[in-house]
């Protein structure tokens, strides 16, 4: 345990020295000043444990050395010096925070060192209970950081970063439930990277979980913060895009196709249609399905349809759709 650091500040040099030897003599770390402006200089160079100022002084008084103390260190005890004749004083300055006062003069100079001692004992045990408080919560944050990590991993996918399969399901079911409550649109865009097997066979597993990040990365360029991408299962995709019409989807989808075809993925061109592409397809909420499994099957639909007729191109659900001239998305790929 250090020491106690104390300052004596007195106008006066006799009581000043007093204070110095009998604190001195007890082992406590003493500095003296001369007056208000003097103790402040040397406060501020120097923070003291417990400070015992004369109330009256030349200058900057006790009360102000008292007001300037707790402004810079709240814990700081200090400890009043004052006459009978000027006790009232010396009671406002314990209101304003104070530890004690003493009076001159003296009736046994040797309680100020015990006073100094009960003062410090209350500084400690303030600064222990702030640094505990401050270990805890500083615990606290480092077990929530914990669990955040934790239960961020448990909902990405280890290959992409996107979300994982189960996860989506979860935001999928939270946003329908929210888009009810408040009557809200929102749409479902599905992905799937087109001869993504052929491309595997011709280049290998290892470069193929490479186009499979890239695309992931591809997608994240062009989603908003509210947006949710995940990857759905092996080569596809799904984005939740909450408040979104089906148009604007479908608009938003094209976008993702487009990174996608002309972004230089390596030996794209080996692949059937001589480059990398996906195909799409789009859904909203409540038009295209009023519950999960209906919007998902819709969607799903969507996708496959686009891959049926050609794929690289995006395709909105349309019921008992047959051809992609059915398609609402048309006008936007031609």
């Amino acid at each position: 345990m250090f020491k106690p650091k104390i300052l004596i500040v007195d106008d006066e040099e006799t009581l000043r020295s007093l204070f110095e030897e009998m604190m001195q003599e007890e082992g406590l770390d003493v500095e003296t000043a001369v007056s208000g402006e003097d103790a402040l200089r040397k406060f501020e160079r120097r923070r003291h444990n417990v400070v015992f100022t004369d109330v009256k002084m030349p200058g900057i008084s006790g009360i102000e050395v008292l007001k300037a103390v707790k402004a810079v260190d709240p814990d700081t005890e200090v400890i009043i010096i004052t006459s009978h004749a000027s006790l009232a004083t010396a009671v406002e300055a314990v209101r304003l925070g104070a530890y004690e006062y003493l009076i001159k003069p003296f009736e046994d100079i040797n309680a100020s060192v015990g006073l100094a001692h009960r003062a410090f004992e209350k500084y400690r045990l303030i600064k222990e209970k702030k640094q505990l408080l401050e270990d805890l919560q500083r615990k606290n944050q480092e077990l929530e950081d914990v669990n955040t990590m934790i239960k961020e991993m448990a909902s990405k996918d280890g290959l992409t970063n996107l979300y994982n399969h189960r996860h989506f399901q979860e935001v999928l079911s939270s946003e329908l439930q929210r888009a009810k409550r408040h009557n809200h649109k929102f749409s479902l865009i599905f992905l799937d990277v087109d001869y993504f097997k052929h491309y595997n066979d011709t280049n290998g597993h290892p470069m193929g979980d490479e186009v499979l990040k890239t695309v992931a990365r591809l997608i994240t360029t062009r989603i908003r913060n509210t947006d949710k991408p995940a990857r759905y299962g092996g080569e596809e995709f799904t984005i939740l895009l909450p408040e979104t019409s089906l148009d604007a989807s479908l608009k938003f989808a094209e976008d993702i196709r487009k990174i996608i075809e002309t972004h230089p993925f390596p030996n794209g061109s080996s692949q059937p249609n001589g480059k990398l592409t996906v195909s799409l397809g789009v859904a909203e909420y409540p038009r295209d399905g009023q519950d999960v499994a209906t919007l998902l099957q819709h969607v799903d639909e969507a996708m496959y349809r686009a891959k049926e007729t050609g794929k690289n191109k995006v395709c909105g659900w349309v019921p008992n759709a047959e051809s992609v001239s059915q398609s609402t998305v048309h006008r936007y790929l031609n």
